[in-house]
């Protein structure tokens, strides 16, 4: 029985064979990797064994019957003028089987419809699921039991054959599915594979052949297609991977709050019109959106600025100094001589109260050493730094060693969550009424960029953080009481309106907002 082993011709034959079974089943290998995907991650592996093991008895049961196979092509009744066998009923049943497979399968995946049950997806039964894989092998299976008979004339050659083959998809079988499942485009192909598979076998079970090789170019070709497409988004994703993933975080999120996010110049994105227009609260945004950002800002964003700080001056009688403190809601004030470069240290109120009435000046043994940054420093470092200071202010420096403003736990808060007035200051933003407001010239942009739901303000090439600044850059020159300037934006536009100069300071602008004239003709219809 096995003198074909002696002969080089038949070992030729096996290696064939076996290329063969295997090309012949690697279709079948790709939907068993879709079905195991509708079971439980525990179960998978043992459906994919039990399913693959039973179509192995299976096409060997069909081996040993080949002669009764052979038989098969014999007309078994007519309609009309179809003449129909066992093997086109075969034909015609499973890819029929393989076209309602396949389309419910599709429909399923372009719908992107899931079913949940306590919050957990739902799973298809280990038995139905192993059914369908021997089901599907069945179908599949005809062709190469066909090519087996067709190629060799040993039934043992070609049983070791198919065993082989069958061996060697068990192994592949757990790789291609962790594939398949992680290329969504390439489930969608392969179901295309499915219809176009199924309506070829209907086809030829009506007795309408149709050349393998036309079938097989058209696969390779969607094949080479789609890898292209997968190695162009393995490309995207590096070069995407190259941006720090804090920022591409950060922008997913401010998406998700409803704000665009805009990349060199590339255009905004467009929200998709079935959402809700306000998924979270202004409040929720503005926190949301102050922490996602609070690393990119600089310290002069967040900083109170030199002509706003409060200091004391050693050189002032003690009851100017003494009533200066009362004036002010603030808990540590810097102590200087002269001028606010000249730091001695920072002191709390209450005792510089204490000291004012007990002893008539500031005790400097009762100051603490000033914490002193550059303002090149970064937030995140910042933060740090009044981590340590215990609740002081930190002063900031730029490269002339001149004091340029400070810095306190409340302003690095108040970056994060909206403003937060002292008794002694107003709102830097007031509304007076709808696409109306009132602000403050040293309002910071991020804020009035979420409070105007817009963008344009904030650039990062630029040195300005504030209105004013903004509105200085865009006028080129020290703008008068009443001088005004436009942003554009593809909502709406906004009119600047210099309200109030104080010496050569922007102190208060209007703001108005315009709806454009797409927005307008988007409203009337």
């Amino acid at each position: 029985m096995m003198e074909w082993m002696a002969d080089p011709s038949a070992w030729a034959g096996l290696f064939t064979l076996v290329v063969l079974e295997i090309v012949l089943g690697i279709d079948n290998l790709i939907f068993i990797a879709i079905l195991v995907d509708k079971l439980p991650p525990h179960q998978r592996d043992r459906a994919r064994v039990i399913g693959l093991s039973l179509a192995l008895l299976m096409r060997l049961g069909l081996l040993s019957i080949m002669s009764w196979l052979i038989t098969l092509t014999d007309t078994w009744f007519s309609v009309g003028p179809f003449d129909f066998s066992q093997r086109d009923i075969i034909l015609v049943v499973g890819g029929l089987f393989l076209l309602l497979k396949g389309t419910v399968e599709l429909h399923e995946r372009v719908e992107g419809k899931t079913q949940h049950a306590s919050g957990s997806r739902l799973h298809a039964g280990f038995g139905v699921i192993v059914l369908q894989i021997v089901v599907l092998d069945a179908v599949f299976s005809l062709d190469a039991v066909i090519t087996a008979v067709g190629m060799v004339e040993h039934l043992s050659i070609m049983m070791i054959a198919v065993t082989i083959a069958i061996l060697l998809m068990l192994i592949a079988s757990k790789p291609l599915t962790r594939f398949v499942n992680a290329h969504p485009t390439v489930v969608i192909l392969c179901l295309g594979f499915l219809l176009t598979i199924g309506f070829t076998l209907v086809v030829e079970g009506f007795g309408v052949h149709v050349p393998k090789g036309y079938l097989y170019a058209a696969i390779a070709f969607s094949v080479m297609i789609e890898s292209l497409n997968q190695l162009a988004r393995r490309n995207m994703r590096r070069v995407a991977a190259t941006r720090p993933l804090r920022e591409r975080t950060a922008e997913g999120v401010l998406r998700m709050l409803g704000m665009r996010v805009q990349d060199g110049d590339e255009p905004a994105p467009v929200l998709d019109s079935a959402l809700p227009a306000q998924v979270f609260e202004d409040e929720e945004r503005y926190m949301v959106s102050g922490v996602l950002t609070l690393a990119d800002r600089s310290v002069h964003s967040i900083m109170t600025p030199r002509p706003e700080v409060a200091w004391l001056n050693l050189d002032d009688p003690p009851e100017v100094l003494r009533q200066r403190v009362l004036d002010s809601p603030h808990s540590f004030f810097p102590v200087c001589r002269g001028s606010l470069d000249e730091v001695a240290g920072v002191g709390r109120a209450k005792e510089i109260v204490a000291d004012l009435m007990e002893h008539g000046t500031i005790r400097k043994g009762r100051l603490r050493e000033p914490i002193i940054v550059h303002e090149s420093i970064d937030i995140l470092r910042l933060m740090e730094t009044l981590k340590k200071s215990k609740g002081k202010l930190v002063m900031v420096t730029d490269e002339f060693g001149a004091i340029v403003g400070v810095v306190t736990p409340i302003d690095l808060f108040e970056a994060i969550a909206g403003e937060f007035p002292d008794e002694d200051e107003s709102p830097d933003i007031v509304k007076l009424g709808e696409g109306r407001w009132r602000v403050d010239g040293g309002a910071d942009l991020m804020h009035l960029e979420l409070v105007l739901s817009t963008d344009g303000l904030v650039h990062d090439d630029e040195d300005y953080t504030t209105i004013a600044g903004f509105m200085l850059d865009r006028f080129g020159h020290l703008p008068e009481q009443g001088d005004r300037c436009t942003l554009a934006t593809g909502q709406a536009e906004f009119i600047f309106t210099v309200e109030r100069m104080e010496g050569r300071r922007i102190a208060s602008v209007l703001i108005d907002r315009v709806p454009s004239v797409s927005q307008d003709l988007a409203d009337n219809e």
